[in-house]
């Protein structure tokens, strides 16, 4: 904190533009030996807490430099020599004996002969006007080795007058600014301007990603044209997005000071350089001063099968809801990256059809092309038996973190081979419009295989003759949302039959409010008010929250105010239900709804009094300055007391993004036949049905169908046995962020994190005609583990912070319908069950000879369970439901 403070003061200071007498680069005189102490140090930690209780190392020496030759007819043209000697490697803070892994280890027995005398050989830089022309090296040197040379000589690297630049360094091509004021220089290098050859990746949703900020700043002491002392500070802070308190924090320091000064070798006489380098030693070669990559050998690490037998059993099916079968997800994921086709297929061809399902989402998840080509040649897709396997590795690709090209191009040739089962061909497509959307978002919307797919879906649905092939493409669409697509969604909201008007126009709701044009919101509202045609309620009330979802216009929101009380009696209710909450939770629209409800016309005793137990609401269910949560839930009921529509959301957002975490919608339509009721206006004809559909982290799934057609109805409800209908269980890779920071050291740091969720969702739906009562029940049960690891590696010592939080946690929805009388009494639970949340940091430093310290510290604590509220009218319901229950369970019968 000193040194930014001083580093501010120097930035604003204008006492002067330039070093006292200078107006370019440092200048060393003949005939001497500078003789310095430089020391370059890591520390690794959590944000906020001290670096004196970092894990980290330092490494010391002395550096030898002298002028090589100097060029006759330019004073800023120099060739410098530098030399490191006396090497030590310590510990970056005080430990005690026990806990030091370096006592009684000297220099050569920590890094190793080689690379020691490798370090101690000397680099030579060609400096132009203070600037680095040449970096002059020994070939085949080990990459680690050079690049603590190329740190320090980069330290060499200034210009003593204020101004902006653009420079080449260690870390790579730099936008740095320079201020100079009396006998100091501070140089303020833009760490995220640099370019270098970057690997890794991040999480394509930003909400899932993590955040970097990076600071770096060098303050030059000058005397007698050259450089005194250097002292360098490097921050970079990463945290997630969605939860900042889960963090990690790499300091790296760079200190030079010269100590003495002495007669040294003579000048070389020449007039170019590169003659006086061949003279100097011809060994020497130039090197780029950018650091190049390391490749660092994992020693004793098991090989891949040998780490699937280690958590084999953790991630057996009943074993999925505990943390430790997402955290052995995660651990294999990382090998599996590392492993070849043969090795994948060797796992897959040997496994139980128990596990094989998580074995697919692990090797799917870690998106390499010897595991994608592992799964393609595994699975058959004209093979009906192994469906369910299908199915896990098309959701596994559209949860993709960071897809690519090949992946999407895979799936267009599965699509246009033979599939088995046409509900997999389904999922197929649906995941495709997935990809594209990924694809596109990060600016992939002209590549072949997503030009090709896109083709495929539009041209697909403009030639599908059947309903089920037009709700596929729809379905796709609702997942691509592709501009151009809307005119498409447009004409099948408006035009199409039930099932497949309900899937456009749920469709556009997806689509960013930018897109909802006001040629959008004329057919909206054409459909809401049925100006050519009967539609269903299902469509109508979509269409209306598209409209009050886009900044709607004053005529907009009278007209769909004065059209409650002229609805079917549900939806009366229904629609003062979704104004109310509007107003409630300050949506968008309250503001316009606000103004037109001062219209006693509209606002009246009579049009806001309607009776009916369809509802809709909204809620928190967290609030914190990372991220919030908000949950919705909607219930729309047929005139006779049936569900028709439920609609449960969870949405998780922040400053700059939102997350459609979890959507459940469970329908149903034509079931009034089984309690003799009458059908509303325009759904007299329609086929008895129920189905649930979900969308899962932005992306949506193939819809699960309980029953279709009368005899379907009875046969499942005489032979229902009560338990739930799955609709996606399985393991799912949510934040994979894997980056290689450069230091200006020279030394490496590799930062990963990855979050896992084991996800489990069913639904169902339960009529007892004796009774006369409904119950609908979604359950959703999830395992989220984040980890995070940090590790700085010089191949002869590391240092590294591992962070972890876990989390179990259910929550059920619940809605009972007693429809014995009118009005039917309805009451809506959403129970949050209490979870255990773990959260454990670790800090170690290492060498490879298993020397090792290590610090442990955890948190355990239990998160209360709640029932998240709804309105008071539910509360009074729900009361009154339970009651009935509890007098008919003590009644003769």
């Amino acid at each position: 904190m000193i040194l930014l403070t001083v580093l501010f003061l120097c930035i604003i200071s204008t006492y002067s533009a330039s070093v006292k007498g200078h107006t370019t680069g440092p200048r060393l005189n003949n005939d001497k030996l500078y003789k310095f102490t430089y020391s370059t140090e890591v520390f690794i930690n959590r944000v906020k807490a001290s670096l004196q209780d970092s894990a980290g190392y330092r490494i010391l020496s002395g550096v030898d430099v002298n002028l090589v030759w100097r060029n006759p007819n330019n004073d800023d043209d120099q060739l410098i020599k530098i030399m490191i000697r006396d090497v030590k490697v310590e510990n970056v803070n005080e430990r005690p004996a026990a806990k030091d892994i370096f006592k009684r280890k000297n220099t050569e027995n920590i890094i190793g002969k080689d690379y020691l005398a490798a370090l101690q050989r000397p680099v030579v830089l060609h400096l132009l006007r203070g600037k680095v022309k040449n970096f002059y090296s020994y070939q085949n040197e080990p990459a680690v080795i050079q690049n603590l040379k190329r740190g320090l000589a980069s330290l060499f690297q200034m210009q003593l007058h204020s101004g902006a630049v653009r420079e080449v360094d260690v870390s790579g091509k730099c936008n740095v600014t320079y201020q100079a004021r009396q006998d100091q220089v501070t140089k303020i290098k833009a760490v995220d301007t640099c370019e270098i050859e970057k690997t890794g990746f991040t999480s394509y949703h930003q909400i899932l990603d993590v955040s970097a900020k990076t600071t770096s700043a060098t303050i030059y002491v000058i005397e007698d044209s050259f450089i005194k002392s250097v002292w360098s500070e490097e921050n970079h802070v990463l945290s997630l997005n969605f939860r900042q308190t889960t963090n990690a924090k790499i300091v790296s320091k760079q200190k030079l000071e010269l100590k003495s000064t002495e007669a040294g070798p003579r000048e070389i006489a020449g007039k170019q350089a590169a003659s006086v380098i061949k003279k100097l030693d011809s060994s020497y070669v130039a090197v780029p001063l950018v650091a190049e990559p390391i490749k660092a050998e994992c020693k004793n690490c098991p090989s891949l099968s040998e780490h699937w037998l280690s958590i084999r059993k953790k991630m057996e099916p009943e074993n999925l809801s505990k943390a430790e079968a997402t955290r052995s997800f995660l651990s294999f994921i990382q090998n599996i990256r590392k492993a070849t086709k043969e090795e994948i297929l060797q796992i897959l061809r040997s496994e139980s059809d128990a596990i094989l399902p998580q074995l697919v989402d692990a090797i799917t998840s870690a998106q390499t092309p010897a595991s994608l080509e592992a799964m393609l040649e595994f699975l058959d897709f004209k093979n009906e038996s192994s469906s369910l396997l299908q199915e896990r590795f098309l959701y596994a690709c559209g949860f993709a973190s960071h897809p690519n090209e090949m992946l999407l191009k895979a799936l267009i040739n599965k699509f246009q081979g033979k599939i088995g089962k046409s509900e997999i061909r389904e999922t197929v497509v649906i995941i495709m419009g997935a990809l594209i959307r990924k694809l596109c978002d990060r600016g992939g919307c002209k590549l072949p295989a997503v030009v090709e797919a896109k083709k495929l879906i539009l041209e697909g649905l403009g030639k599908a003759e059947k309903d089920d092939e037009v709700k596929m493409y729809l379905l796709a669409l609702k997942n691509a949302l592709l501009p151009e697509a809307i005119p498409l969604l447009l004409k099948h909201a408006e035009s199409g039959e039930g099932p497949i008007s309900n899937a456009a126009a749920t469709a556009l709701q997806r689509y960013d409010i930018s897109f909802i044009t006001s040629k959008v919101r004329k057919v909206m509202n054409r459909i809401y008010h049925q100006n050519h045609k009967i539609y269903e309620k299902t469509v109508r009330t979509t269409a209306a929250a598209i409209i009050l979802s886009s900044y709607p216009s004053y005529m907009e929101v009278k007209n769909l105010l004065l059209s409650i009380g002229e609805l079917p009696q549900e939806m009366n209710k229904y629609m003062l239900s979704v104004v109310q909450d509007i107003l409630h939770f300050e949506l968008p629209a309250s503001k316009m709804i606000r103004q037109v409800l001062k219209d006693i016309s509209v606002h009246n005793y009579d049009r806001f009094s309607k009776m009916g137990s369809s509802s809709a609401y909204s809620g928190y269910v967290t609030r914190d300055p990372d991220a919030s949560a908000t949950y919705s839930l909607d219930i729309l009921y047929s005139g006779s007391g049936i569900l028709r529509k439920s609609n449960m959301n969870i949405l998780i957002f922040n400053k700059k993004s939102r997350l459609h975490a979890n959507q459940v919608i469970l329908e149903a339509q034509g079931l009034e036949t089984i309690i003799a009721a009458s059908a509303d206006e325009g759904e007299e004809n329609l086929e008895s049905f129920a189905g649930m559909s979900a969308i899962l982290f932005d992306v949506q799934l193939r819809p699960v169908t309980f029953f279709q057609g009368y005899a379907d109805l009875m046969s499942k409800m005489f032979s229902a046995t009560g338990e739930p209908i799955n609709v996606v269980k399985g393991l799912v890779l949510l934040t994979d962020y894997s980056q290689v920071i450069q230091l200006q050291s020279g030394l490496k740091a590799n930062t990963e994190f990855q979050s896992g969720l084991a996800i489990d969702i069913s639904g169902g739906m339960e009529f007892s005609l004796w009774y006369r009562e409904s119950k609908t029940s979604v359950k959703n049960r999830g395992t989220m583990l984040v980890a995070g690891n940090i590790l700085v590696d010089s191949l002869f010592v590391q240092a590294g912070m591992e962070t972890s939080i876990e989390v179990e946690a259910t929550l059920d929805f619940i809605s009972t319908v007693q429809f014995s009388q009118y009005p039917f009494l309805v009451c809506m639970q959403i129970d949050k069950i209490e979870s255990p949340f773990r959260q454990y940091v670790s800090k170690y430093e290492s060498l490879p000879s298993g020397k090792r310290y290590t610090s442990r510290k955890g948190k355990v604590q239990f998160l209360a369970g709640s029932e998240l509220p709804l309105h008071r009218e539910n509360s009074n319901m729900c009361r009154e439901v339970f009651s009935t229950e509890s007098d008919s369970s003590s009644s003769w019968f």
